[in-house]
């Protein structure tokens, strides 16, 4: 058996609004129609996809077989399936461009129906009260039992769908009123509440939602400790702050940046700073620790990600961080790439308990937020 979907792209769409047919309109940084032909392209055990275009739009989109639709919607699905003819299809799908958010498990979910049907079509049944009105006022009440709001995918046995619409060319509603005029028995498949028609303007917001991915959140953790050596500054954060001590390290000995960087690796499941700059090579030596941070920094965003909130503790009796902590948040801020309002450092002391107690060296604690949106 060989299976084919039918895009049904040629209409023009003016209640959705726009300059162009809203199939070419942007949704989530790609338009309707790339959306829908890729989620077609992803389902399984198709042999052939066709397009019908309006003539204008020929070339406004590549890479898939192309016919020109007709004036109508019947037409327009009549010269898809006749470009199908001579190449052994037994089983077609037609589709609305419009729907993007179908989801490749409902054309799956038809195309198994039509081994025990002749047609299979989703559709959702309706649940709200249903009125009849006139000139903006309630004229009467329908009885919603029974009633449904048809989908696409809508899929049929090849021949006898061609038949239909040779038959009936103009005037169906959609491809299963065709069917039905036809004598078509169709099996109503559960519908999608995502699978959206975009129909007016607002419709693209709300396809946006349902299309973009799933919001990516990481969290990593850096933990740092340095000690005191001989010196007249400490470098905390990127800022000299004066003392009576120095932090020793291989490289600048930045406590607080050591911790920060390494809760982005973290975050970002890529090591440590001992991994992307070994403290064996001697081009380390005495680096300043901007150097690290500005590659994990790059890193985020080769990963696309960016870099949400970073908080740092600084863990210490003496020097006192309070008047260098809107220093060094801006300085932080500048290399990070993101706003001081989003870069927090603080410093509390350990009761006089442990190595920071005893004013032995300095020890951070960081972590980092990042967002895949």
């Amino acid at each position: 058996m060989s299976t084919a979907i039918v895009i049904v792209a040629a209409g023009r769409g003016t209640r959705a609004g726009g300059e162009i047919a809203k199939q070419w309109q942007q949704v989530a940084g790609r338009s309707v129609a790339d959306w829908t032909l890729d989620m077609v392209r992803a389902v399984p055990g198709v042999d052939h996809i066709v397009m019908v275009l309006h003539p204008d739009d020929m070339d406004r989109i590549e890479d898939v077989e192309k016919v020109a639709g007709g004036a109508t919607r019947s037409a327009s699905v009549l010269a898809g399936l006749q470009a199908l003819t001579g190449r052994g299809v037994t089983r077609v799908l037609i589709h609305d461009v419009a729907r993007p958010c179908a989801g490749v498990a409902l054309f799956q979910d038809v195309i198994a129906a039509l081994d025990t049907h002749a047609g299979a079509a989703p559709a959702l049944a309706v649940t709200d009260a249903l009125w009849r009105g006139s000139d903006g006022l309630v004229t009467g009440l329908q009885d919603r039992d029974g009633l449904f709001r048809a989908q696409t995918p809508q899929g049929f046995h090849y021949d006898a769908i061609l038949a239909a619409h040779r038959a009936h060319p103009d005037g169906a509603a959609d491809d299963v009123a065709l069917a039905r005029a036809a004598g078509i028995d169709v099996a109503i498949l559960p519908g999608r509440e995502d699978n959206l028609k975009i129909t007016r303007p607002e419709d693209f917001a709300r396809a946006a939602r349902i299309l973009r991915p799933p919001m990516d959140i990481r969290l990593g953790n850096g933990f740092d400790v340095h000690r005191f050596g001989p010196g007249s500054f400490v470098t905390l954060c990127g800022v000299e702050v004066p003392f009576d001590r120095g932090l020793q390290g291989h490289s600048d000995a930045d406590v607080g940046m050591h911790a920060v960087t390494d809760a982005i690796y973290g975050a970002l499941a890529q090591g440590d700073i001992g991994q992307h700059f070994p403290p064996s090579d001697p081009q380390w030596k005495g680096a300043a620790s901007d150097i690290f941070l500005a590659h994990a920094v790059q890193m985020t965003a080769d990963h696309g990600f960016q870099i949400a909130n970073v908080d740092c503790t600084l863990i210490c009796e003496q020097p006192k961080i309070g008047p260098y902590a809107a220093d060094m948040r801006a300085k932080m801020a500048l290399i990070l790439r993101i706003d001081a309002d989003r870069v927090s450092v603080k410093a509390t002391t350990s009761e006089r308990l442990g190595f920071t107690g005893r004013g032995e060296g300095i020890a951070a604690l960081a972590t980092a937020s990042l967002i895949r949106a």
